[in-house]
């Protein structure tokens, strides 16, 4: 897989056409240089990483559904009460659906 450095990738005509995973890990790489050069240890990282992931997908896959969370989980893949405790973890609001009610 070849490798981008950020201002590849802002510059890059064909940012639509790199998948999720190449921006991950160039904006991984970028982190880990950064990371060295002020010579900071990190702790949990991994999760640090994963919130910073499943926040934004779950909200973007809440807002797709105008927040119904039965349709959000089934698409995310997790069981309705697992994303109910991760909506209240991160705080997200989803748009409550007046159909619902």
């Amino acid at each position: 897989m070849q490798s981008f450095n950020e201002s590849d990738l802002i510059q890059s005509n064909n940012i639509k056409n790199l998948s999720l995973e190449t921006l991950v890990k160039s904006k991984l790489e970028l982190f880990f240089q950064q990371r060295e050069a002020a010579q900071v240890e990190l702790e949990n990282l991994h999760q640090m990483v994963i919130e910073q992931v499943e926040k934004p997908l779950i909200e973007l896959a809440l807002k797709v559904f105008k927040g119904n969370q039965v349709q959000t989980a089934k698409m995310l893949g997790i069981n309705r009460n697992t994303l109910k405790k991760k909506i209240d973890n991160y705080k997200i609001k989803p748009k409550i659906n007046l159909n619902q009610l």
